[in-house]
């Protein structure tokens, strides 16, 4: 069994419950403050449709190339540790958030990342977030039980594994570093970084040998 810095024991709460009632409505308020902003002639229909369009553009794929740059550049990997935004402007990549930390990684650590108060995710490398992630469940259960939590995304973890959930706010963004899957020796950073999936860099999934024909979703629980 995992060992977490966050063990807290309470009732357990299914994440394949979305919130979609609250998430409907929440919908429905931001389409409702939009209407009221075009009316008032202070955003038009375009401008949104661009802001929306910037905002998803991303994907997975900026961080995805940091992560192998990382892998591939020691001397980088620490650079990226020390300052993550600085790290992720050495390729040209612009991080909107506040900051951004990168954490690693590593045999015996597995690093997990949760916004307990709301969505705080770094959009302008990983594009929007999963719905889970925003879902209630997930923000609460990632912090009190988070062994379970990746049980549940199909996360195995060697006995012994120290979890460390990270907490992201306002301020701070974080990302996680994963372990380089083995067997990819010789690889360039390009096809390095085919093997990333936004999930592995959030925390909620692990990249094995069989990497190479990985999901961009993991499997979510039931």
């Amino acid at each position: 069994m995992a060992h977490t810095e966050h063990a807290h024991d309470h009732g357990h709460e299914p994440l394949v419950i979305e919130d979609d009632a609250g998430n409907l409505e929440g919908l429905h308020l931001i389409e409702a403050v939009q209407a009221v902003l075009a009316r008032k002639g202070l955003i038009s229909a375009g401008e949104i449709m661009l802001e929306i369009q910037a905002i998803e553009a991303p994907g997975r794929h900026l961080g995805a190339r940091i992560v192998a740059r990382a892998w591939s550049d020691p001397a980088y990997k620490q650079r990226l540790l020390e300052n993550g935004k600085n790290g992720a402007a050495e390729l040209g990549i612009k991080v909107g958030e506040a900051q951004l930390e990168v954490v690693e990684n590593a045999p015996g650590v597995h690093n997990l990342v949760v916004c307990t108060l709301c969505s705080c995710y770094p959009r302008s490398i990983l594009g929007q977030p999963p719905s889970w992630y925003i879902s209630k469940a997930y923000r609460a259960r990632a912090v009190r039980e988070p062994a379970r939590v990746l049980e549940e995304f199909g996360v195995d973890l060697p006995e012994g594994t120290v979890i460390r959930v990270h907490d992201s706010n306002a301020d701070l963004r974080y990302l996680v570093l994963p372990e380089r899957p083995k067997g990819t020796e010789g690889m360039s950073e390009e096809a390095l970084a085919e093997l990333v999936t936004r999930d592995s860099m959030i925390g909620v999934a692990r990249l094995g040998t069989e990497a190479a024909s990985s999901s961009q979703t993991a499997r979510e629980p039931n």
